[in-house]
């Protein structure tokens, strides 16, 4: 595998002060052969081939911008990467490719994958990534950012397929309910599928998470009745410490003895009062409990 190779490259001011120096030897050497009136055929043709290689000379300059470096290739075998930024020049023969250093985002497309359990959900994700290896960059794949696009993409599909929407249990991992934990294995994965390309992940989240359309409306019912279930629970949970308090404070301070017919009475009462979803309907007792 190609790896990213320093090159050294010449500053660009240092190569025009050699052309222009060139081109006024050229002129200086032309008003010498005027006075003379003439000269040998070896100087006419020097003379003549000056130009030529000033020209060629230029073709070696480029530019390098901040943040940015270029891949260079003598007919087309890699020779190094030039970073210094400023006007540089090298090898005329030598051809270069601009490649961008600074950090570049993007946001997935949606993807609806089926998560642990088999329910459909939408997901994106939004990566940030920028080249560490120019070489590996331009010669390991042919078009850096689609390929770091679709390893993304690849690699928020398969993180969806390992975890469930909505944890089921204590201690179970969920794609909503674990947010940090789910970015740092999408991190983890892709930092492994794009190695290949020179590229580093400098950062992933997680855009968007929710069920697909044709089962939302039942996954809130679901998460609605759960909620309702757990209300329930405590609010059970509840009256009964109190039922259990009222009647120890009873016999604590004996206020009234009651056997276990009239304690199962007062406890189905407290329980309606306390539990029931509507305000409580005094009833006055005629009677007893034993018919009396």
């Amino acid at each position: 595998m190609i790896r990213e190779v320093r090159r050294s490259t010449v500053p660009g001011g240092v190569m025009l002060g050699a052309i222009a120096l060139l081109l006024g030897l050229e002129l200086f050497t032309l008003s010498t052969v005027r006075d003379h009136r003439g000269g040998d055929p070896i100087t006419v043709f020097v003379l003549a081939l000056i130009p030529a290689v000033a020209v060629f000379i230029t073709k070696g300059f480029f530019t390098v911008k901040t943040n940015e470096a270029r891949v260079l290739q003598l007919f087309g075998r890699y020779v190094g990467t030039a970073n210094e930024a400023g006007l540089r020049w090298a090898n005329p023969f030598f051809t270069n490719q601009p490649v961008a250093l600074s950090a570049f985002s993007f946001e997935t497309n949606v993807l609806k994958v089926n998560d642990l359990d088999g329910n459909p959900v939408e997901i994106g994700a939004i990566i940030v990534w920028r080249i560490t290896d120019s070489a590996q960059a331009v010669f390991a794949v042919g078009d850096c950012r689609a390929f770091v696009q679709v390893q993304c993409e690849a690699a928020l599909r398969t993180l969806a397929m390992r975890y469930p929407y909505d944890a089921h249990s204590a201690g179970e991992h969920s794609l909503r309910g674990d947010t940090a934990a789910i970015v740092e294995e999408l991190s983890t994965e892709l930092r492994s599928r794009v190695a290949l390309a020179g590229v580093e992940i400098v950062e992933a989240n997680i855009g968007h998470l929710k069920y697909a359309p044709e089962i939302a409306q039942a996954m809130l019912q679901r998460q609605q009745a759960k909620a309702i279930i757990a209300a329930r629970q405590l609010l059970v949970e509840g009256a009964v410490s109190i039922v259990e308090m009222a009647l120890a404070k009873l016999a604590e301070r004996d206020v009234v003895k009651l056997d276990d017919e009239r304690k199962a009475a007062m406890v189905s009462n407290l329980l309606v009062v306390l539990c029931g979803e509507r305000t409580a309907q005094p009833v006055i007792n005629t009677g007893t409990l034993y018919g009396g």
